[in-house]
């Protein structure tokens, strides 16, 4: 499909791509004032169906984005839920795609604040594969860029402008040979990747940093800790880590909306485990991986059909 004649939802209708343009001035674009979320959608050909993969949770977090920046989204969740599936049907997408809402201030003047500024609100779907390549595990670093600080700007939120440091990481891993970086809190615990939480098994103990060491809190995030407990017993912990356990650990995952689970195979060179994706990921990833295509039907609250009458979608 042809980004140009993609069909978004912007200023308050459907309309395609390429008439849905902001100004050079925008003030999201010259302050990154603004927030987002992204949005999975698996395309099952043999259902001839688009399953979007937790739309209430993520709008719910869109909504309190939108609260710490002093902007105000101007549609409920369920009204996000219903405008994201009507778009998705109008593109007829049959391929995996990824939907970014977005709210950014969108008065097209210089000075920084946040008040007093009008807000502009659109949501894009694109087709969209795998985020992250690689059957091999992820070759990691520490990244010598620090996960920036809640008293700096809160990473609960996703902030169009925050993402900076995160682009700075994740250039510097790639440009070192690394796949992805890890990111420490300023005083040296783990935080998080550049675009993905962070999860390691010591002794059976599924471990991930607590909110307090600047993460964000994924909705994929929290359902691996639901399901690592739930379904497989497996005891979940949130707390500070160190940058040494993670050359201690048994296995390291990453998780996210766009990365799904992926295991890593090896930190600053040295090998997690024997390289390999260890059981406990393993069991997570594939669940998860079942769950999002609407194979698990006690999880079926977590997917919305796009194609199916709306009156099959299940609810919780």
């Amino acid at each position: 499909m042809d980004l140009a004649s993609t069909i978004v939802f912007a200023g308050g209708e459907y309309r395609r791509y390429d008439e849905a343009k902001v100004g050079l001035l925008t003030h999201g674009l010259q302050y990154g004032t603004g927030c987002f979320e992204g949005i999975r959608g698996h395309w099952i050909p043999d259902e001839r169906e688009l399953y979007l993969v937790q739309l209430k949770e993520h709008y719910t977090r869109l909504h309190s984005s939108a609260k710490i920046l002093l902007m105000t989204l101007p549609h409920t969740v369920d009204e996000l839920v219903e405008i994201t599936v009507n778009l998705c049907v109008r593109n007829r997408f049959q391929t995996d795609i990824y939907v970014r809402p977005c709210l950014f201030k969108s008065a097209e003047t210089i000075g920084v604040r946040l008040h007093d500024i009008p807000d502009a609100f659109a949501i894009i779907p694109v087709p969209f594969g795998s985020y992250i390549t690689t059957s091999h595990g992820l070759r990691l670093c520490v990244s010598s860029w620090r996960r920036a600080e809640d008293s700096m700007a809160p990473p609960r939120a996703k902030i169009t402008g925050l993402y900076v440091n995160s682009a700075l990481a994740k250039s510097e891993a790639l440009m070192n040979g690394y796949d992805e970086a890890i990111m420490l809190t300023g005083d040296g615990d783990v935080a998080e990747g550049s675009a993905e939480n962070l999860f390691i098994v010591r002794n059976g103990t599924l471990l991930t940093p607590d909110p307090s060491a600047n993460v964000l809190e994924g909705c994929t995030r929290r359902s691996v800790m639901e399901l690592a407990a739930r379904e497989f017993n497996v005891p979940v912990v949130e707390r500070q880590i160190a940058r040494g356990e993670l050359y201690a650990a048994d296995e390291v995952f990453l998780t996210g909306t766009a990365a799904g689970i992926v295991h890593v195979a090896s930190i600053d060179e040295r090998v997690v485990g024997n390289g390999e994706m260890g059981p406990i990921t393993a069991k997570i990833a594939r669940m998860y991986a079942r769950i999002v295509r609407g194979e698990e039907p006690r999880y079926r609250h977590w997917v919305t059909p796009t194609y199916a009458p709306r009156a099959q979608s299940a609810t919780p």
